[in-house]
């Protein structure tokens, strides 16, 4: 088992050939995940959006990375805090912005909210409100990958909670046994919503786990978006290969709550720790350590930041404009017409 733990991103990025276009792509990813997850917060709390978001603030660089290393025929499953995945893998700010809306230009005309966003045509199959309920759907993605012959893969996402569901468990085994191309990524942010690691497993590292199946596993630094980016290639590299699952533990920070902006409990956490985490926020790291060393300038980060604002903006207005779902049309997609 491998513990790859916080590595200097620029320092690793040289040594792995990880250029000035990469790192921008990385870049960009987290902006926009950052941009509309902030936006989307604003909107929850101001009332505009029905239900709760589970807001992916803070978790950028594991999508960002992830992602960097699939293509569109790739297929991922999401969580609860799903926006960040379905962004970072191309998914477009004015049906994400519709659908929490709830109006008919969303990708789920209206019906999936939140917690159900997809996007077949990008390998998005859809957040879940459930926790756990991602990993065996990504298990049978990569089967049907393997079966077909087509050489995708599947990613699955998930947290430290989700690995003491008896579907991590299920879905890893069956995985490892049948050396399935799939990528088990945990997004360890340290708490399972209010519970943290500490109380709910002994384990320092999720990534210890995959050893009960015979799976490699690798422990990375989740605020640093090229260390996520070299270790999700790895698993990949290993799945495209046909030498079956891996495991990739990102140790990560959720700045907000559990739901929403301002949360829904007491404290859990103390300012103290949330501060810490935000010294190594991943965008500022990404951007101060490229300007430092002369590999992308600050000008060109502040365009990405400008373009994506406007972006949000104009899907915000998009979304408002959008038409409601006529009531009429309540069981439409719910029974099949087909004999």
């Amino acid at each position: 088992m491998t513990k790859a733990g916080g590595t200097s991103m620029l320092d690793e990025a040289t040594a792995q050939g990880c250029d000035a276009d990469e790192l921008l792509d990385l870049h960009r990813r987290m902006v926009r995940i950052r941009v509309f997850e902030t936006e989307a917060g604003k909107l929850m709390e101001a009332g505009a959006l029905p239900g709760f978001l589970h807001l992916y603030v803070g978790q950028e660089a594991v999508a960002a990375g992830a992602m960097a290393n699939l293509t569109d025929a790739d297929q991922i499953t999401s969580t609860h805090r799903g926006h960040g995945h379905a962004v970072a893998k191309g998914a477009q700010f004015r049906p994400m912005f519709a659908e929490l809306f709830g109006r008919l230009d969303g990708y789920c005309r209206g019906r999936g909210g939140s917690m159900h966003i997809n996007d077949l045509s990008i390998g998005m199959l859809g957040a879940n409100g459930i926790v756990g309920a991602g990993l065996p759907i990504a298990v049978g993605a990569a089967f049907a990958s393997w079966y077909r012959g087509d050489g995708g893969i599947a990613v699955t996402f998930f947290g430290d909670g989700a690995s003491n569901i008896g579907s991590f468990h299920e879905a890893a085994n069956m995985a490892a046994v049948l050396k399935l191309p799939v990528v088990f990524v945990c997004e360890n942010n340290g708490y399972a919503e209010f519970t943290p690691q500490s109380r709910h497993m002994l384990l320092d590292d999720v990534a210890d786990r995959a050893s009960a199946y015979g799976m490699p596993s690798e422990v990375c630094d989740g605020m640093d978006a090229v260390a996520v980016k070299l270790a999700v290639a790895r698993a990949v590299q290993r799945a495209r290969a046909g030498s079956g699952p891996s495991m990739v533990e990102a140790k990560t920070y959720r700045y907000y709550d559990h739901q929403g902006v301002k949360g829904l409990r007491k404290p859990y956490r103390t300012q103290e720790e949330i501060d810490g985490w935000k010294k190594r926020d991943a965008i500022e790291l990404l951007e101060s350590r490229a300007v430092a060393d002369g590999v992308l300038a600050r000008d060109i980060f502040e365009q990405v930041w400008a373009e994506t604002r406007a972006d949000a903006e104009d899907a915000i207005a998009f979304a408002k404009a959008s038409p409601e779902p006529d009531p009429a049309d309540v069981l439409l997609n719910v029974y099949t017409t087909e004999v």
